[in-house]
Parts: C-alpha cells; sequence; structure tokens
C-alpha cells in the first residue's frame, strides 16, 4: 500500500531513478520466490525450521515485501511531510546494500550455511536498513509538516531495525551462542517484530492516507489513527515483555493479540468509512484487490489465536497451523496489498517520468492505461486460487494441492511481472 499520486505535490517527490529499481528487484523477487515455492513444496508437511521454506520466507519479507516498501516510501514519505527527502544518495546505497545483502542471506539459507555468506549477508542487510532508518528520520526531522501517517512510518523504519539486529543475532548464535536458548525460541520473536512492527504498522499507517486518496474519499479521522498507533506498539512492547518473561506471563498472552486485533477492525473501520464517503463510486480493480487484503487482515490473527491456544495445549497439529499462518502473512495478506497498489502507484512514476514534460504537446494515456487489464485479471484468479489451494495443503498434508497452488502462484508473479515491466517500458504516446 504504498507511494501515490498526489498532483499538486510532484515537486516534492523522489526522483523515478530511486523509485523504479526497489520495483524491479521486488517484482524479480517475487517470482523467485515463487520458484523456489513449487521446487520446495513438499517441505511444506513438515517442520517450519527448514532451510527451503526459511529461503521462501525471507525472499517473501525482504526481497518481495521489504523492498518495494523501501523503493515506494522514498517517493510518499515527501508527501506525506510536504517535504524533500533527506538524501536520494542515502537512498541508492539502501538498495546497493540491500540488493546484495539479501540474496546472499537467501542463499545461505537455502543451502543452510550459517557461516561467513550468512553473516555477510545480514551484515548488508541491517546496514541497508540503517541507512534507510537515518534517511527516514532526518526527512521528518527536516519538516514543518509531520503528521500522524509519517509517525507510523518512523515507528514501523525503527522496529524494521530491531527486526534485522534480532536476525543476525539469530545468524551469529549458530556459531558464536551468544542467545541462552535454542534458535526456535527467538524465531517467535524475531517474526512477529517484522509482521507486526514493520509490515503491519507501515501497511495501517500508509493504507489510512492512500485508501481515501484513491477512493476520492473525504473521509478522516487522525484520533483514531493514533488510537491504532498506541495500540499496535502496546501489543509490540507487551509481546517483548512476554517473551523475556514467558513463564511468569503465560497467562496474558492473549493480551497482546486483542490489542492487534482491535487495531485492525477499527482500521477496517477506518477503510470502511472511506469507502461510505467516496466521491468515485466505481472502484479499481486494484484498490478491491487490497480493500480485501485489509479483510484479510482478519485470517493470520485467527490463526495466530489458534496457535497460541495450541501452543499452550501441546497438540500435534501445531506445526501445521503454523506454516499455514507463515503462508497466509506473507502469500496472502501482504502479497495482496503489494498486488493491489502497485498498479495504483507504479504507472504514476512511469507517467510522471514521461509525459511530465509532455502533457501539454497534446492528450496523453492515463497512468491505469499503463497495465494490461486483462492480464491484471487473470493474475488476480490465479492469486486467490494459488492461495486457497496451497494454504489447505498445508492443512490437509496434500501434496496435489500444494503443486497447484505454487503452480498457480509462479502464474501469478509470471503475470505480475509481465505488467511490471510493461509498466516500466513504456514509451511516449499521444492520442
Amino acid at each position: 500500500m504504498l507511494g501515490g499520486p498526489f498532483n499538486s505535490e510532484l515537486i516534492k517527490t523522489t526522483s523515478y531513478k530511486v523509485i523504479l529499481p526497489f520495483y524491479i528487484y521486488g517484482a524479480v523477487s517475487f517470482l523467485v520466490a515463487t520458484i523456489m515455492l513449487l521446487a520446495s513444496n513438499q517441505d511444506f508437511t513438515g517442520h517450519y525450521f527448514n532451510p527451503h521454506i526459511l529461503a521462501v520466507t525471507h525472499t517473501m519479507a525482504l526481497g518481495w515485501g521489504t523492498m518495494i516498501i523501501l523503493g515506494a516510501s522514498h517517493q510518499l514519505v515527501p508527501v506525506l511531510i510536504e517535504g524533500r527527502l533527506y538524501s536520494e544518495k542515502l537512498a541508492m546505497y539502501t538498495f546497493y546494500l540491500a540488493a546484495i545483502g539479501i540474496p546472499v542471506l537467501v542463499y545461505a539459507f537455502y543451502v543452510f550455511n550459517m557461516g561467513p555468506i550468512a553473516k555477510w549477508g545480514g551484515r548488508f542487510v541491517v546496514i541497508a536498513v540503517l541507512l534507510y532508518l537515518i534517511n527516514i528520520a532526518k526527512s521528518i526531522d527536516k519538516s514543518q509538516h509531520t503528521n500522524v501517517h509519517a509517525v507510523f512510518v518512523l515507528g514501523a523504519v525503527i522496529w524494521l531495525f530491531l527486526t534485522v539486529l534480532v536476525g543476525l543475532a539469530l545468524v551469529y548464535n549458530f556459531t558464536y551462542l551468544l542467545l541462552p536458548k535454542d534458535h526456535l525460541h527467538y524465531l517467535y520473536f524475531h517474526a512477529h517484530l517484522g509482521i507486526i512492527g514493520w509490515f503491519l504498522l507501515l501497511v495501517i499507517g500508509v493504507g489510512s492516507r492512500l485508501i481515501p486518496m484513491f477512493m476520492i474519499s473525504k473521509y478522516t479521522n487522525t484520533r483514531l489513527l493514533w488510537t491504532i498507533f498506541v495500540l499496535i506498539n502496546l501489543a509490540l512492547l507487551f509481546f517483548v515483555a512476554f517473551f523475556y518473561w514467558m513463564e511468569t506471563l503465560i497467562g496474558l498472552t492473549f493480551i497482546p493479540v486483542l490489542f492487534i486485533l482491535t487495531a485492525i477492525i477499527l482500521f477496517g473501520f477506518y477503510c470502511f468509512k472511506a469507502y461510505q464517503q467516496r466521491l468515485r463510486k466505481q472502484i479499481d480493480d486494484q484498490v478491491k484487490i487490497s480493500l480485501l487484503a485489509v479483510a484479510m487482515l482478519m485470517l493470520p490473527i485467527i490463526m495466530l489465536i489458534t496457535v497460541i491456544s495450541l501452543l499452550i495445549t501441546v497438540t500435534d497439529q501445531e506445526t501445521n497451523l503454523i506454516l499455514t499462518y507463515g503462508f497466509l502473512v506473507f502469500f496472502g495478506w501482504l502479497t495482496a496489498i503489494i498486488l493491489g497498489m502497485t498498479f495504483k502507484t507504479l504507472p504514476f512514476i512511469v507517467w510522471n517520468k514521461v509525459y511530465h514534460k509532455k502533457s501539454s504537446l497534446g492528450k496523453t494515456p492515463n497512468p491505469k492505461d499503463l497495465i494490461h487489464p486483462g492480464v491484471f485479471k487473470i493474475m488476480a484468479v490465479a492469486y486467490l486460487l494459488g492461495l486457497v489451494l496451497f494454504s489447505t495443503g498445508i492443512i490437509l498434508l496434500s501434496s496435489m494441492l500444494l503443486k497447484t497452488g505454487a503452480v498457480c502462484m509462479l502464474l501469478t508473479a509470471v503475470l505480475y511481472n509481465f505488467n511490471v515491466f510493461k509498466v516500466i517500458n513504456h514509451k511516449a504516446v499521444t492520442i
């Protein structure tokens, strides 16, 4: 839910030369992740602490979700704060470091080599995120127009930095035993710092700005957004406390989950009110997918509540449900948001690049005309089929469903890449 057209403030947006590499990298990473998903679909019938599953997960979390977010937020943050990005050079350094570190780290997971290869990959990712944090913090600090959306972004980046630091510590722990307990104990902690602190916080903060804008809605409710921000951060702080004092706080496990659930319900209400007060009655397919993703936020939460219940009662279904939960987070909710919002944001970025100085020469295509609508609709159908089939396959331990679902996801990635590169390679035409 990232980036967006704010025509009155184009002068403040970041150069397309900074933004487009992130989109390209994210698209290719999604394709690579789905290829790995198909190649290792049988691994999803076993334990979640598996080298191939770790590789797929980090490709989705870092290469797909995070790289798209990093790129688009370099465009959006200047608009939110009504000022310029602190440094486009820092943004490019962020890209180069992450672009090197992510595949190195993923390869290390895939072959399960936690030596120098994994450490160097982790170091590059941590430095990239640190530069991004400095860039965003400096940009907001220089601005006179900080708002709740910008605070959401800054908070999310801080949690992202903590997430990658914990991840690097886990890599080092394979050889230096920095941490007193086993890796599975900290994997749960590491994953949820990223899922809740980075992805959820940022998606809600930015989505609350973009969804009303794309629907041309007059609705806004800053007080409600601050409530959501406080609830999510309280949940995270409570989660950290629970993690360190697990034995004494075991009966309070559900409190952070309830905070998150409340925040998501409030965000759903916010989106519903924006929908009710929209001026544009016809909703684009891309926005429909993103609104579907808001509804899909409930699926991982339901799975998380189920998993926590099973962790307490200790049943044999724990592994299947944890795998399903993780799949719904990365291939479900997060992917649905990106699939929808990419084609509301990327066409505008490219349109502005191609037609910014030519729009007065004649009638030009609309940004939405830069994508192939038929390909987008087929992609959406393939995605939904893949999501349902693969998640059902995990639960039922069905090889056929897993393989069929993975094929659908691969088709989704191929069609997504087709439209991404169609947009990026668009040449100027006049009508």
